[in-house]
């Protein structure tokens, strides 16, 4: 499912990759982010990106409801 129509010939970004960019800043702010990840950066971000995606596949999944 796409999160915005089809323009020019060009398809919409997935509405899955929509919600967890907009979870995505929630998960980065979020103390226990970064609780969880481990020392380096790169841990942090993978961290978030997990927690961002698990979020969308929620919504996803409530849409369905």
């Amino acid at each position: 499912m796409k999160a915005f129509p089809t323009v020019s010939g060009q398809t919409g970004m997935d509405l899955r990759d929509y919600f967890a960019a907009a979870a995505l800043p929630a998960a980065m702010a979020d103390p226990d982010t970064q609780k969880t990840s481990q020392i380096t950066w790169q841990d942090f971000y993978v961290c978030a990106a997990i927690i961002a995606y698990r979020t969308a596949d929620a919504m996803m999944k409530a849409r369905e409801m």
